[in-house]
């Protein structure tokens, strides 16, 4: 499904699907549901649903109500709780990164031009250590 939203790009053809939920219902019960979450190549969010005449994703068919699909942008914040609720523990991981308890890190987003995450990868190797440590270094001047 390709939806442009807010003058965006929603395509679930060119997106990355990252998690995936289903109430496990029959595509004939009404309440049937299922929701996929999607990251763009700019990292943002979206999620594409689908569900039955009783869901949030019903569309009107004449005088009723018939299964149907949507796209909802999300934010990052919107996108770790949606997988947080749905997903388990090594999926949300995967997508998010490693929790940790005492809120040392948190993993953030960004949309950089390939060449610089190139040269932050090579420069970071060149010191032996990791691209996020090389990061934390060049902020902080040390």
């Amino acid at each position: 499904m390709k939806k442009i939203i807010n003058g965006k790009v929603y395509d679930t053809e060119t997106a990355q699907k990252v998690g995936y939920w289903s109430n496990s219902l029959g595509y004939n019960d009404f309440n049937w549901r299922e929701e996929s979450l999607y990251r763009k190549k700019t990292g943002e969010y979206f999620l594409h649903g689908e569900g039955g005449p009783r869901t949030n994703f019903a569309e009107r068919v004449g005088n009723m109500w018939g299964s149907g699909e949507r796209i909802m942008p999300l934010t990052f914040a919107e996108a770790k709780a949606w997988a947080e609720e749905h997903l388990d523990g090594d999926e949300f991981e995967a997508i998010f990164g490693e929790v940790t308890e005492d809120g040392s890190r948190v993993q953030v987003c960004y949309s950089l031009a390939a060449s610089t995450v190139e040269t932050i990868k090579r420069r970071a190797g060149e010191l032996g250590i990791s691209a996020s440590e090389y990061i934390d270094k060049l902020v902080s001047g040390s």
